[in-house]
């Protein structure tokens, strides 16, 4: 079993990795429309690459694959670095959709490329990741709150 110091060290990381999550979610809503950017052409939606982070112990690895949930763990233990990270932020490559608007200064035959960043799909993104935050700031106090009751137990 997980120590509770080990769990909010879980928890920290997931809290850390979906924070940047939805700054970049947040940065891709507000260039939505942005058809000029400072290296040329309209703004490319990023992503966010999550990486688990840490390795499990052989010993973990054997009762995983036995179906137990991860075990074991003290403050500085391999447990400790276990969570989740965010190993990079990738560009979009989809393409760019073509808007028609001859007005507009980029536009090339009367077409002008516009962001790949799909509004209603960040949206959707963003609700992800803030209930993905939630789950880790509940399982923080959780395993906050048993930390407390064990270190009263002492008492």
């Amino acid at each position: 079993m997980l120590s509770s110091w080990a769990s909010m060290g879980i928890s920290a990381t997931g809290l850390t990795a979906e924070r940047l999550n939805m700054d970049v979610i947040a940065n891709n809503i507000a260039n939505a429309q942005t058809t000029r950017t400072p290296q040329g052409g309209p703004y490319r939606r990023e992503m966010v690459v999550f990486t688990p982070r840490g390795t499990p112990s052989s010993f973990d690895q054997s009762l995983q694959q036995a179906g137990w949930p991860m075990t074991s763990g003290t403050i500085g233990s391999a447990a400790s670095l276990r969570g989740v990270q965010v190993s990079s932020i990738v560009a979009d490559p989809s393409p760019f959709p073509l808007r028609y608007d001859p007005g507009n200064p980029d536009a090339v035959n009367g077409y002008v490329q516009v962001s790949n960043v799909n509004v209603t799909t960040e949206l959707v993104d963003m609700a992800a990741a803030a209930q993905a935050y939630q789950a880790n700031v509940t399982a923080f106090d959780a395993a906050k709150q048993m930390s407390m009751v064990a270190l009263n137990l002492g008492k």
